[in-house]
């Protein structure tokens, strides 16, 4: 049997060098990539933010119009959506007997008065006893005192506006039965809005009275309506842990309405503390980290604790100092240890300060 040529394995065992080879240089070639990525050097900024919440608008005075004696509407006197100042007459309830009842005690202070002047002349004279003209004075005064009850009763049959303000929708119309509680219409002074929100207690640090607020509304998107915090409530509910606060807010042209569900912002007094960019930090449930450049280049993955946030950015309350020098893009390429390649503009000469 003929003997096997030995140089029949000689590709096979070139080809596996070959690979080998490459594998090297491709291991070599993963090796000696840095990543590159952008640094950012912290300095101590000017930060303003704001407390958030909702809350609830209400009128700066608000009643809910209805009568006070059983008796059919005579006559509405005003419209829907109508601006009526104080004392300006809404609704005329049927009085025919109240009237009467005037006139019958009006005639009766007449004749107590005509007695009263006769007796007096008398008494000058001393044709009767003072007692007797005491008496009579008496009576005089109840005679008038019944004349203002009957006017009362007639007054009651005429309602008014308490205060400024706009009157809501018409619920009666002329010969309508309307008893004590009956609604007429709704009655609000609009021109300051109340807004009542609550806050945690652990803000209650952060709030004073005088403190100005901004609140937006999906009614009128864009825009914003100024006003302060004109009372905190003495009281912290112990089962929400929450404190009511109340602000008051112009609203001259009424574009606010009672009810209205509105997003405040309370302005809080601007301080200086370290800010990172929002795109700088890595969070990994409720922890928070960065990666600070050290010497040579080399990162170390710092944790931090974080405070406020605004568009773009994070406040930073403990872990960094002024000084730093963080990564800001590509640390999705680098770990902690990782040597970098910093290509942010101006990076050679912060590198030179270093060393």
């Amino acid at each position: 049997m003929p003997t096997p040529r030995p140089f029949i394995a000689v590709p096979t065992l070139l080809l596996c060098l070959v690979m080998a080879a490459c594998g090297k240089d491709d291991a070599g070639g993963r090796q000696q990539e840095t990543p590159t990525v952008t640094t950012a050097r912290l300095q101590p900024v000017r930060w303003s933010d704001e407390l958030t919440a909702l809350g609830t608008a209400k009128a700066r005075e608000s009643v809910d119009i209805t009568a006070s004696v059983t008796q059919t509407v005579a006559s509405v006197d005003f419209d829907s959506g109508q601006f009526v100042k104080r004392g300006q007459g809404l609704v005329t309830l049927t009085q025919r007997e109240q009237s009467a009842g005037v006139a019958e005690a009006q005639a009766s202070l007449r004749d107590a008065e005509q007695l009263y002047e006769r007796n007096s002349r008398l008494a000058d004279q001393q044709l009767i006893a003072r007692s007797e003209l005491e008496t009579q004075r008496t009576a005089l005064e109840a005679a008038r005192a019944r004349v203002a009850v009957q006017r009362a009763t007639v007054a009651d049959r005429v309602i008014r506006a308490p205060f400024d303000g706009v009157l809501g929708l018409r619920l009666v119309s002329a010969g309508t039965l309307v008893t004590p509680g009956t609604p007429i219409t709704t009655l609000d002074d609009v021109s300051l809005i109340k807004l009542d929100f609550t806050f945690p207690e652990s803000s209650l640090s952060q709030l004073a009275a005088g403190q100005r607020i901004n609140a937006r509304s999906d009614a009128w998107p864009g825009e914003r309506f100024e006003g302060a915090i004109t009372t905190i409530d003495s009281r912290v509910d112990p089962a929400t842990r929450a404190v009511m606060v109340r602000a008051e807010i112009p609203n001259p042209d009424g574009k606010l309405r009672p009810g209205m569900l509105l997003e405040v912002g309370v302005e809080r007094a601007s301080r200086e503390t370290l800010a990172i960019p929002e795109l700088a930090l890595q969070q990994s449930g409720t922890n928070a980290s960065v990666f600070r450049v050290e010497t040579g280049n080399k990162v170390k993955q710092v944790p931090v604790k974080i405070g406020a946030r605004r568009r773009g950015e994070v406040e930073i309350l403990s872990g960094l100092k002024a000084g730093d020098r963080i990564v800001v893009d590509g640390t999705v390429k680098i770990r902690d240890g990782s040597t970098i390649r910093d290509v942010t503009e101006g990076a050679e000469t912060a590198q030179a300060d270093e060393n």
